[in-house]
């Protein structure tokens, strides 16, 4: 090889390992400068801040608040900080949210109502929901274990009687499912005098509803004795699986998980008037009619109606076998009956 071309590949070498050295000493110092210039941002006391997003009417629990480090300069007055009375962590637990507030954002004292605090109970309703009272007792009320945040189904039991004498009908339905708990009486919460959860029997229970589910608890308690039906945590799920199953509940093909899942909440959380079941006196003893007596009215419509057809089949010319001038057949006959058409066939005799 040339001894001119060895040279100038050796040279450009050399320059470009001298090159390459500046280069990163250069970055290198800027960097530390740019450190050593950025002041440090004095940090203040830990403020309560949301975990999660919290809308409108969310009952607080321990996992949807926490302390966190916030900026001197940015604490208000109105953050609850560690450490203050007032900021204990079990105070705020079953209060309710009455300002959406985002994930990471600091809890004011204006976004949280708790139960003494006037408003609680519309803050605990969710949007166009209603509160309805149902009396209970220490049996229909599930024996005071039903808390404020339980979910419960609501059993209508009623007799029908009918006005032939008959036996009356003793039938127990289950007429709205899925009703969540806003009070007991006028507790808004399970705790007691020493602050511990406590099963205490009740007169009344609140529970949220929508408009039309509200107007059929009001006709309901007119119409026979409402009891409560506790329901698990697990039977949201199973209700949920049964209503996507049945169409009831569409996810649309191009939703994202986050969609999906919210759609999915949104159904769990909402009273159910549909798909009701019901138990009748012969379900339970072999004594027990199983369906509803008739009244005197009824058979007087069914006598009604069965002579409409007769006259309809005599005017229509449907009565067969030999008749006199009125239509109907001469001489011992015998009824045939198809439906709602009447033929009078005529047996012979004098």
């Amino acid at each position: 090889m040339d001894v001119k071309k060895v040279a100038l590949l050796v040279g450009a070498l050399v320059i470009a390992i001298v090159t390459g050295v500046m280069a990163k000493n250069m970055f290198a110092g800027a960097g530390a400068n740019s450190a050593a210039a950025a002041p440090a941002v004095p940090m203040g006391p830990k403020v309560l801040v949301a975990r999660k997003p919290l809308p409108v009417g969310t009952i607080i629990d321990a996992s949807s608040l926490a302390f966190q480090e916030w900026p001197k300069e940015l604490v208000q007055g109105a953050y609850y900080m560690e450490g203050k009375p007032d900021s204990k962590m079990e105070l705020l637990v079953g209060t309710v949210v009455r300002n959406a507030i985002t994930a990471g954002q600091p809890v004011t004292r204006g976004s949280l109502v708790g139960p003494k605090d006037r408003g609680f109970l519309a803050a605990a309703l969710g949007p166009g929901m209603r509160a309805v009272t149902v009396p209970v007792t220490k049996v229909s009320g599930v024996s005071g274990f039903v808390f404020p945040g339980d979910r419960v189904d609501l059993v209508l039991t009623q007799t029908v009687t009918g006005s032939d004498g008959g036996q009356p009908l003793k039938v127990s339905e289950t007429i709205i499912r899925n009703l969540r708990v806003l009070a007991t009486d006028q507790r808004l919460d399970g705790k007691g005098d020493s602050g511990k959860m406590e099963a205490k029997y009740s007169d009344n229970i609140t529970v949220e509803a929508t408009p039309r589910i509200a107007e059929k608890i009001e006709v309901a308690q007119a119409m026979g004795s409402l009891s409560l039906s506790l329901r698990s945590i697990a039977d949201n799920t199973t209700d949920l699986q049964r209503a996507i199953a049945s169409g009831d509940v569409k996810l649309p093909k191009n939703a994202t998980p986050e969609q999906e899942r919210q759609m999915m909440l949104q159904y769990a959380t909402q009273p159910q008037d549909n798909g009701t079941s019901f138990v009748t006196g012969g379900d339970v003893s072999r004594f027990g009619r199983r369906s509803a007596p008739s009244n005197k009215e009824d058979l007087i419509k069914t006598a009604a109606g069965a002579l409409n057809n007769f006259s309809s089949a005599i005017s229509g010319g449907r009565v067969g076998g030999g008749s006199n001038a009125g239509g109907m057949p001469s001489g011992p006959t015998v009824r045939v009956a198809r439906g709602n058409d009447v033929t009078y066939v005529p047996v012979g005799g004098r």
